[in-house]
């Protein structure tokens, strides 16, 4: 009784040691690891969201860069996924996995390719999300985490065995949301902000056990929480509050590096050096001063796509991308970052560009699959906050009331019952006030 004692207090231990701490993001946790894409089948442009009860699932990719391959003589990496809870902050709230799930939270990737025609190599990966005869019983956020099967002792990351982390999202869909996009209520800038109202029908829910937020687009940096404002009927309302307003910003920049044997939309040139391919982005420019151009980008997201090869998966290469966005004078106080699915929308060091006084430009390198590719350029202060009291897309996008913004609405519920916080809506709204 004892041995076995001391065994789940061990067990119990080990298992407390591999929570992640903290608020857990899109991220590749090594530099070898690219191109991760968590998706719904047929909506791989979309939030990955799946619905209690429908039978879904999620599709996981990522690519392993050349250097493993090296170091394993050629073969692929034995990897391992697993699934967390977490609240609405993102931060893992340490259930168990029999609370969340009916079936295993973790499992082996077993689907995995070489990469052919390619100048680099790589391995490409592939699982399906959750594994067979498994389903979701508790709503909410989730993460799911790639490791590493093998020890890393002796290796040079021996620090983390993770690979990448992906966030998604299930829902109950248990309450209708209503969601109208219209012009601030306050009266301020009429032609640069955007306001979402949001209106649940939860009849008999109370609203302090409500959490309704509100994304734009891909970002992270502007998600809000909202504020009850009172009732429509039998309706909780979330209206007419500051936390309801949203900086217009800009239609997304865009490049296409699917052909680089003839340049695509916004490329000035694709050239080669010491054996690898380099494509020269035409300079960016400030387009604050702008009149608002309607055009159809992805929203920040990216697609894998290459024109003279039938599997974009196996055969799209990696090359190079350079970023240039001319000023005479670097910005004092700002940082500027490039934000999208191509960045993880992280404001973070690897989408911040540097100023080059020998070129005078800010310049970046981000090294990317073949496809075509949505961002948007956006300043911030070190702290990630607004600079002269202009908002992140002010200084180098510019704020429209017609830019075509989608927003996602999240409502969360944690009730005196609920031993978590349950997603019980998700609904989406798109900007365009005329």
């Amino acid at each position: 009784m004892i041995l076995t004692a001391l065994c789940m207090l061990t067990l119990s231990l080990q298992a407390q040691k591999e929570w992640p701490q903290g608020v857990i993001y899109d991220s590749a946790w090594r530099d070898d690891v690219k191109t991760v894409q968590l998706y719904r089948p047929g909506a791989e442009l979309d939030f990955p969201l799946l619905i209690m009860g429908q039978e879904s699932q999620l599709v996981l990719e990522f690519d392993v860069m050349s250097d493993v391959l090296s170091e394993r003589g050629g073969g692929a990496e034995a990897l391992q996924w697993r699934i967390y809870h977490c609240d609405r902050h993102w931060v893992c709230d340490k259930l168990e996995a029999s609370d969340f799930l009916s079936g295993f939270a973790e499992g082996t990737v077993e689907e995995f390719d070489f990469s052919f025609t390619t100048r680099r190599d790589y391995v490409h990966y592939r699982c399906v999300l959750p594994g067979p005869y498994a389903e979701f019983i508790l709503s909410g956020n989730y993460i799911v985490e790639v490791r590493s099967q093998e020890s890393d002792a002796g290796s040079r990351r021996s620090d983390s065995a993770v690979l990448l982390t992906r966030r998604f999202c299930v829902s109950e869909q248990g309450v209708r949301v209503s969601a109208e996009v219209g012009r601030p209520y306050d009266g301020v800038d009429l032609d640069r902000r955007q306001e979402v109202d949001v209106r649940v029908d939860a009849t008999g829910v109370n609203e302090q056990w409500l959490t309704v937020t509100v994304q734009q687009n891909g970002r992270l940096d502007n998600r809000r929480e909202l504020v009850f404002s009172g009732y429509d009927g039998r309706a909780l309302a979330f209206r007419q509050r500051k936390e309801n307003i949203f900086d217009g910003g800009n239609t997304f920049r865009y490049f296409d590096c699917s052909n680089l044997r003839t340049p695509m939309y916004n490329v000035a040139r694709v050239e080669e050096y010491g054996g690898e391919q380099f494509v020269l982005l035409r300079p960016e420019e400030d387009r604050s001063r702008k009149h608002f151009l309607t055009e159809t980008t992805l929203n920040g997201g990216m697609k894998v796509n290459v024109w003279d090869r039938n599997n974009p998966r196996l055969e799209a290469d990696y090359v190079w991308v350079n970023f240039s966005l001319p000023m005479a004078q670097p910005m004092l106080e700002g940082n500027v970052y490039i934000v999208g699915a191509l960045t993880d929308w992280r404001l973070d060091e690897g989408s911040r560009m540097e100023y080059n006084p020998k070129h005078k430009a800010y310049t970046k390198r981000l090294l990317l699959k073949q496809g075509y590719y949505a961002y948007q350029l956006l300043v911030s202060n070190t702290k990630g906050g607004r600079i002269d009291g202009r908002s992140a897309t002010a200084v180098l996008e510019g704020d429209h009331r017609e830019t075509h913004n989608r927003y996602t609405i999240f409502v969360y519920q944690h009730g005196p019952s609920d031993v978590a916080e349950r997603l019980v809506a998700v609904s989406t709204a798109v900007g365009g006030v005329r």
